[in-house]
């Protein structure tokens, strides 16, 4: 399995976005769910998530999915090595999912996750008050730029097994 890049938006409404990006991308969503949906593209090889509680129509995070734990480890050591602050989270539920992963964010507030899939999950998870610092984006729990309820992967989601590192 290669690695496959991510990207995640947010949307005002997920079933509108879903039925728009069905004919955009000519392709079914992998997972819906009332405020998280995800199309898994092979052509170009992408994953595409809408996510709901941020500003719609703006980027919500980028990212790459690895194979496996290994190569999530190994690419942390290099940014560890490089002097990149990162969060490391492991065996984390988001975004209907368990993973192994970590954060950066880039010079310009642009965030990345680089992480590898468990198992999907049904659990819905509340975001991690640790990663929304590390991030960049504080704010009191539920509230959101849309002022809905705060999603299960509103901002970057997850409870994380440990602190931000450099």
């Amino acid at each position: 399995m290669a690695n496959t890049f991510h990207v995640s938006v947010y949307v005002r409404s997920i079933p509108e976005a879903v039925e728009q990006y069905r004919k955009i991308l000519g392709a079914e969503p992998a997972k819906v769910r009332h405020d998280y949906a995800k199309f898994e593209l092979q052509d170009p090889p992408v994953i595409f998530s809408l996510a709901v509680g941020g500003e719609p129509g703006t980027l919500s995070h980028l990212g790459i999915r690895y194979p496996a734990t290994g190569e999530v480890a190994s690419e942390m050591v290099r940014v560890r090595q490089a002097g990149v602050p990162f969060f490391e989270q492991k065996g984390t539920t988001c975004c209907y999912a368990k993973a192994d992963k970590f954060w950066v964010s880039d010079a310009d507030g642009i965030r990345w996750e680089m992480y590898t899939l468990l198992e999907d999950v049904e659990a819905e998870t509340a975001a991690d008050p640790s990663l929304r610092a590390f991030l960049g984006q504080e704010r009191a729990a539920g509230d959101d730029a849309a002022g809905a309820p705060e999603s299960a992967c509103g901002i970057d989601c997850c409870v994380p097994d440990a602190a931000p590192r450099t």
